[in-house]
């Protein structure tokens, strides 16, 4: 199960990662935050596509032997 998380992440990462913050970006220069699920929702999202970076760079240096 630890492994398909770890997956999971990294694909989300991987794939979703300019949508959010696309997204995320025109969003924030069109609509002011006054909704904490919008704020909560957006953090969430920033905080998996980050951790997905994290572990690729893990794999990254691993593969590479740095």
């Amino acid at each position: 199960m630890k492994k398909f998380i770890m997956f999971f992440i990294v694909w989300v990462a991987s794939n979703l990662s300019i949508p959010f913050w696309a997204v995320g970006h025109i969003h924030l220069t069109m609509n002011v935050y006054e909704d904490i699920y919008e704020i909560w929702a957006s953090v969430g999202m920033n905080l998996l596509v980050a951790t997905g970076f994290w572990i690729e760079w893990k794999r990254h240096k691993k593969e590479n032997n740095e």
